[in-house]
């Protein structure tokens, strides 16, 4: 069992950056692809951005550019760094993970996921 714990979502005017992290137990975490997806009010949860054991990323289209992914496997830790917001950004962000992961590049949607965390709202003030 692997459990996710996201940390460090809060309010930000758009143009700002915010970064939050994932916090995973598991003695694999290294060999996880971990994943960031988010969900804003009334809509679907959507793909933000995924990394795999070895550092390939993969990004939404709509975050291209402006999130970076990275992880610390000595910390068992995610992060997301969220620079250029926009009003639009504005949502629960959850991370994920999944054990099963083989592939070079990782999972761009959730369905692959075995772990979800309890996610934490990002808000951008326009």
């Amino acid at each position: 069992q692997v459990q996710l714990v996201e940390s460090g979502g809060g309010l930000v005017q758009a143009g700002g950056s915010l970064r939050v992290s994932c916090a995973a137990s598991g003695r694999t975490f290294s060999s996880y692809a971990m994943g960031w997806f988010r969900q804003a009010p009334g809509k679907e949860r959507e793909f933000v951005a995924a990394i795999s054991w070895s550092g390939s990323t993969v990004y939404a289209d709509s975050v291209k550019g402006r999130f970076t992914i990275s992880r610390d496997n000595a910390k068992n830790t995610v992060y997301l760094q969220m620079n250029s917001l926009k009003p639009e950004d504005t949502a629960v962000y959850y991370c994920a993970a999944d054990q099963k992961y083989s592939g070079t590049y990782p999972p761009a949607r959730p369905g692959p996921y075995d772990y979800w965390g309890q996610g934490t709202q990002v808000t951008v003030s326009s």
